[in-house]
């Protein structure tokens, strides 16, 4: 039978004799289960052929080679002569790495998972059309299962998933699965709405059943029955799922899908996994792809969704479903529609994030499920390993404790800083690098593969010790095809410029590339490589000083430089100065390595740093000719701050570079300080948002998020690291900590607070530039003479 399959999930069955890998598959009669025998193994080098010999005939009570191939592999650029040793099973393969580790001179990959290698070894990409001929075999997971005969694996992506998204919601004012019972779950999908409920609540898309058991056993039922490609929740590993799961516990049952019980990960942070049906946490998709761009204080579903699609969570009370709920008010039908609604939401957010997610499977290689949770040191890592076959390069070995701790003392010097001058410049042009270390590494051939190694071609700017051969280095190679990808791409896209694939591809291709440089120093990178990342940053610091020299020698004025970026004072002089500078180092450049013209804008502000003479870095603010203004580094971009700072702040900066008027900026603080003496200021413009970096029990000391953190956890709310923690500075007795409180229990504020810890702070250095002081900003003293201003 002849099959278009595109893979959703990946797993095996062990027989006696050998191990099936079985892919998870949606087609066109729906969804089934193709099966191959595949067999684990990894290699050895050896050092005699007394040892390949007995190596070729090992056997002992607990395990057997079942097999064994002389290949040979690149290490490091290096061919090496290596032995292929297969097991019969998975689990055959460390216990072979035991008992073979004192006869050989090294092992390999012998860490890689099997259905990870599967795809890696048969150039097969999830989601993405697999042609396969088969014969019908005994049904596994509950599937059509068919034995594969021949494959062939294409490019061509999925043109639509059926996705559900599940929302519930609980009884109780706490969170506790093991007392508090679900009162309803919403399922939604493109042709699906329903929410099953055990309470006769007449809305439409409802179901009644008759009661808890009932309710689990009938999401149960409606899963199997849907046969969805992939399930997507909203917190769902932290909270929905597990949940779900204990519930069923308790009622001494087994929920499964397809035959198999979903399996909570051990370690690490909790996540979820069902074998035939994805699972993707869409808040853990989100922070990985979009977080970092949202201007949301908290990645809440509610803040979230009305970024992103511009619509928010239904507006009812949900601590009062639990009344509304022992009492059967009328009021159930709103909590009905707000959970329906949740978790409509939930689904217009994963297609919001679909063409991304589909993009790094497509550039990773490996299933939704795990590139959803993958930290970026993992996306580069998998992506390097995804490449290994194209080059024949062995796998390097992930490093043992003794190495780690090794790795882990070492520390690189740190990017060239010009400091600025405090105060405010008009005409002002700003140059930057792209993709200055990725195009480093490119151009140098900067590569573990090719350090020290062949005719010395480029040496470490700062160190002549370390330098790196005329052959190309594996990394290197990749890490220059991802650049080039990305610019045929970008100037794809600027024919089709809402084209949301091609806009994923970009974003992935940066975010991969970008990534580089700092997997090559992660001290628990399998190409680990020190002295490529040392000498990547001695490029970079070498290169910004060219560009400051050149700059310099114009006579244009050098403001302020750090990393990849210059800042260039115009003076008298025009634009097209700064463009013949840009013109000019280009043409002496390596490689890919480009200085480019980001932008020109009529006014600038750098700051003091704190407690020391000249300007701080990373703290400065632009405004553009539109009136746009971009600001780093001050808390208009922090999340531990108070929306009335924040906004506070973003005024001052828009009268001082807009309207160069400095008493309206001082004015204005004055009105804000004299709004809040007065109480006001509305409560949402007081809250605070600060993530818990550690779980609550590491925290020696307990600032005021930790303090209302813990109230939190006692009402039985999810909080741990990670966790975005809201609250406002009352007006009560005792120390700050005693005075945090949750939002919604705020009854007032404490006016001298949000004054000297957030308002006055915010603009304090911004004044000191136009020489007000604090004294000044609270009406407290002489002002000061303005006649340096600008």
């Amino acid at each position: 039978m002849k099959l278009e399959a595109y893979i959703l999930d990946v797993t095996y069955r062990e027989l006696a004799t050998h191990t099936l890998i079985c892919l998870i598959c949606k087609t066109a009669q729906g969804k089934v289960c193709l099966v191959e025998r595949y067999d684990p193994y990894f290699y050895v080098q050896v050092d005699n052929e007394r040892v390949k010999e007995s190596i070729q005939t090992f056997a002992n009570t607990e395990v057997a080679v079942a097999k064994v191939e002389e290949i040979e592999k690149n290490i490091d650029g290096v061919a090496t002569k290596l032995l292929k040793v297969f097991g019969t099973h998975p689990k055959d393969i460390p216990k072979l790495k035991e008992a073979l580790k004192d006869s050989v001179v090294a092992t390999y990959e012998t860490d890689i998972l099997f259905q990870r290698r599967y795809l890696i070894d048969n150039s097969i990409t999830p989601l993405t059309k697999l042609i396969v001929e088969g014969k019908e075999t005994d049904s596994l997971f509950h599937l059509p299962t068919y034995t594969i005969t021949s494959k062939e694996s294409t490019s061509e992506a999925l043109e639509e998933l059926n996705v559900v998204a599940l929302d519930i919601e609980t009884h109780g004012k706490t969170l506790n699965p093991e007392k508090n019972p679900i009162l309803m779950v919403a399922l939604y999908g493109k042709k699906y709405k329903k929410v099953i409920t055990w309470k006769p609540i007449k809305a439409e898309h409802v179901e009644v059943v008759e009661g808890e058991a009932a309710l689990i056993s009938r999401l149960q039922q409606i899963l199997q029955e849907l046969q969805p490609d992939i399930i997507t929740g909203y917190f769902s590993d932290g909270f929905d799922l597990p949940y779900i799961l204990t519930r069923a516990k308790k009622h001494k049952m087994s929920f499964t899908y397809n035959g198999q019980e979903p399996r909570l990960s051990r370690g690490g942070e909790q996540s979820v996994s069902i074998t035939s049906l994805p699972h993707i946490d869409i808040l853990k998709l989100i922070r990985k792809t979009i977080g970092r761009n949202l201007a949301t204080r908290s990645y809440s579903l509610n803040d979230v969704a009305f970024e992103v699609l511009g619509e928010q969570k239904k507006e009812v009370d949900i601590e009062k479903l639990h009344n509304a709920w022992d009492t059967n008010d009328e009021s159930l039908t709103q909590f009905v529609e707000y959970n329906l609604h949740d978790a409509y939401l939930t689904y217009q957010l994963f297609n919001k994030l679909l063409p991304q997610l589909e993009e790094m499977v497509r550039m990773i290689g490996l299933l939704p499920y795990d590139v959803s949770r993958m930290a970026f040191s993992q996306l580069v890592e998998w992506f390097i390993i995804k490449q290994t076959p194209s080059f024949n390069e062995i796998i390097e070995n992930k490093p043992g404790h003794e190495e780690l701790a090794q790795r882990q003392e070492a520390r690189l010097k740190g990017a060239y800083v010009y400091q600025p001058t405090p105060g405010v410049y008009q005409d002002v042009v700003v140059c930057d690098f792209m993709s200055l270390y990725p195009t480093i590494i490119s151009a140098h051939n900067v590569s573990a593969a090719s350090l020290r190694k062949g005719k010395k071609t480029h040496v470490n700017p700062e160190n002549e010790k370390i330098w790196f051969g005329d052959e190309p280095g594996f990394t290197a190679i990749i890490l220059e095809d991802i650049i080039k990808r990305r610019m045929r791409i970008k100037a794809i896209l600027k024919e089709k410029p809402d084209d949301k694939f091609l806009q994923a591809r970009v974003q992935t291709l940066k975010l991969l590339a970008n990534s580089f440089y700092g997997y090559l120093g992660f001290y628990a990178a399998r190409w680990y490589c020190f002295a490529c990342a040392e000498t990547t940053t001695a490029y970079a610091r070498h290169y910004i000083k060219e560009v400051i020299g050149e700059v310099k020698k114009s006579g244009l004025e050098v403001l302020y430089s750090d990393t990849d970026s210059v800042f260039i004072g115009l003076g008298s002089n025009q634009r097209k100065e700064a463009l013949k500078i840009v013109e000019k180092i280009n043409e002496t450049l390596p490689g890919l390595m480009e200085l480019e013209y980001e932008g020109y804008y009529p006014a600038a502000l750098f700051v003091q740093m704190k407690g020391q003479e000249g300007g701080a870095k990373k703290r400065y603010a632009l405004m553009d000719t539109d009136n746009n203004l971009k600001v780093v580094g001050f808390e208009a971009v922090r999340r531990n701050v108070s929306p009335i700072a924040k906004k506070t702040q973003e005024a001052v900066l828009r009268i001082i570079l807009g309207e160069q008027d400095k008493e309206k900026a001082l004015r204005y603080v004055q009105n804000v300080l004299e709004k809040l003496q007065k109480k006001a200021i509305p409560k949402e413009e007081l809250i605070i948002t600060t993530k818990l970096s550690r779980s609550l029990e590491a925290y020696d000391a307990i600032g005021p998020h930790v303090a209302v953190a813990q109230k939190m956890q006692e009402k039985g709310e999810e909080v741990g690291a990670g966790s975005v923690i809201s609250y406002i500075i009352d007006e009560k007795e005792g120390i700050i900590r005693d005075k945090a409180t949750i939002p919604d229990e705020a009854k007032s504020y404490d006016a001298d607070y949000y004054i000297n810890n957030q308002v006055v702070p915010a603009v304090e250095k911004i004044f000191e530039v136009i020489n007000y002081s604090k004294e000044d900003i609270l009406g407290e003293g002489k002002q000061s003479d303005l006649s340096s201003f600008i």
